[in-house]
């Protein structure tokens, strides 16, 4: 390439290294000579060029630790946590797709009308709670087809006769039967009943022995009954039981299942929202740096 001062050829290769400071700015000034591998015919001429178009910020370079930094937390935290999340939503999704009433099984409870007693029927209650030592409290209730009062004290509750104000036998094993029967409003057949003293965990914090009446069909409902006083103490089925695995894995409380505030899901709770702020800095930070990267680069 031939010029006015008889320069007839040259090449200029521009090779400007990355720097660690904070701004680098390539001039036409002698000394940065150094930064361009130039063939021309003087080393004069190579200064001559003018490079000034050819500016670089280096002003990102200053903060790449810090995403770096929230990169690894990011990354780290996904892989800890990344799991109990995936738990989180599944289990959270069953907990809303099936209707609380069904865990609670209402469906299989029978609900009788209320049957009106005359007060000619019925004895003096507080005779009736004298007549158990350490009694604490008495209320009607009916067994089957008859009247009773339920006596409570410490040692458990008693039977009494609201006429005659005499103790009663607990219900015996086909009394109970007919009691599961009559409570019970599915169509499916009484498989096993059998008095449990180890109680599954399904009726924690229930005083044994109970009464286990098992029915039929894919739900396997169960009811739980009172050998004193043959009244029904609780209900469950396979959806609660599903309901019951998932819930622990949701709180992770893995022992109890009922301390939603435990120190495991509260470390894993503030992990997660580590990992949310953390990603958020990181989407806000690719934006700015998106719009500062020079053309062409």
């Amino acid at each position: 390439m031939a010029d006015d001062r008889g320069v007839r050829e040259y090449i200029a290769v521009a090779a400007i290294p990355e720097r660690s400071s904070s701004h680098f700015e390539l001039g036409n000034s002698r000394e940065n000579c150094g930064y361009a591998t130039t063939f021309m015919a003087s080393p004069q001429d190579a200064c001559a060029l003018n490079f000034t178009a050819f500016r670089w910020s280096f002003d990102r370079n200053v903060s790449v630790p810090y995403p770096l930094l929230a990169r690894r937390t990011h990354k780290w935290l996904a892989l800890v946590i990344g799991f109990q999340a995936l738990i989180w939503t599944m289990s959270g999704l069953y907990m809303t797709a099936v209707h609380i009433d069904i865990i609670h099984g209402d469906h299989f409870i029978r609900h009788p009308e209320a049957t009106p007693i005359t007060a000619r029927e019925l004895g003096d209650p507080i005779a009736a709670a004298a007549s158990v030592p350490g009694a604490q409290s008495v209320k009607l209730h009916r067994l089957l087809d008859r009247p009773v009062y339920i006596v409570t004290s410490r040692s458990g509750a008693t039977l009494v006769d609201p006429r005659t104000g005499a103790r009663l036998s607990p219900p015996s094993e086909a009394q109970i039967r007919q009691l599961a029967t009559f409570w019970f409003a599915g169509m499916e057949p009484l498989d096993k009943l059998s008095l449990v003293s180890d109680l599954p965990s399904e009726v924690r914090g229930r005083k044994p022995p109970l009464w286990r009446a098992e029915f039929g069909g894919w739900n396997k409902p169960t009811l739980y009954l009172s050998p004193e006083t043959g009244e029904l103490v609780t209900r469950r089925h396979e959806l609660w039981r599903i309901f019951d695995f998932v819930w622990m894995l949701h709180i992770m409380d893995y022992q109890e299942r009922e301390n939603v505030n435990n120190t495991l899901l509260r470390l894993f709770t503030w992990s997660a929202f580590l990992m949310a702020v953390s990603g958020a800095w990181l989407l806000l930070w690719s934006f700015s740096n998106r719009r500062r990267k020079p053309r062409g680069e």
